[in-house]
């Protein structure tokens, strides 16, 4: 299993005193170094965060897989296919959220989605949805053309007891049953912390887990390198105790 650091909030704290420091491609730099697998970027429409010069520079540093999420606005689509990022991960936005607040709702813009995702995988870029682990909404992924889905983890990292995270846990491996079934690849994440990533880890089959906040959090105090590095120790751990578990 693969972790992807999105590393938006370190272009959080440099945005709010509108200077130049702390660098996100250094610190993806860092986090590649740490472990990372992939980085993650949010372009967002207010630019609060990233900047497009920021997504330009990880283009051309990063040497592992860039993925960068976005809304599906006109502009931004011409942009990302002008800087070609292995991979893109479209969700939805709103101007008023804090952060990315449930899954793109992939039956309601099927129209406009098959046209974009046509122009990603014509110009040879990956095109992952994040989406609700939702039946009606993993098969219309796969209508529009998506090779990957991005499992929405928000509410299990929310939950606060057992129960209810079990019945989540059990929501995300039907969803990425029936993806798999169809075809699509699977990814998972939003809300993931050092504390519940374990169980996710166990129970869940996916490609790719995608984690920000709680790795930059850590790295105020550790470092970005050390961070990535503890995060991709735990996500390996606990991988390889689903696998004894499996041959015992």
């Amino acid at each position: 299993m693969k972790l992807g650091v999105n590393i938006d909030h370190v272009a959080t704290i440099r945005q709010a005193r509108r200077t130049f420091e702390p660098d996100p491609v250094t610190a993806a730099s860092l986090a590649i170094l740490g472990g990372a697998d992939v980085i993650t970027v949010h372009l967002r429409e207010d630019r609060r965060h990233i900047q497009d010069r920021d997504v330009r520079l990880l283009r051309e540093t990063v040497y592992t897989k860039l993925n960068l999420e976005m809304s599906v606005a006109r502009e931004i689509v011409d942009f990302a296919i002008e800087t070609k990022p292995e991979q893109v991960t479209l969700v939805p936005e709103k101007r008023q959220e804090v952060t990315t607040e449930g899954g793109l709702d992939v039956v309601a813009q099927k129209k406009v989605l098959v046209d974009v995702v046509k122009r990603f995988r014509d110009a040879g870029i990956l095109v992952s949805l994040f989406i609700d682990p939702e039946e009606n909404q993993i098969s219309a992924s796969g209508d529009v053309g998506a090779q990957y889905i991005e499992l929405h983890t928000g509410n299990y990292a929310n939950s606060r007891d057992d129960i209810s995270k079990s019945k989540l846990i059990e929501k995300l491996q039907r969803g990425m049953e029936t993806a798999q079934k169809l075809g699509l690849r699977v990814n998972a994440g939003h809300g993931l912390t050092y504390q519940n990533v374990g169980l996710l880890v166990k129970s869940l089959d996916v490609e790719e887990l995608h984690i920000g906040h709680s790795i930059v959090s850590r790295a105020v105090f550790d470092g970005i390198q050390k961070a990535v590095s503890e995060m991709k120790e735990l996500i390996f751990r606990h991988s390889l105790q689903k696998q004894l578990g499996r041959m015992g």
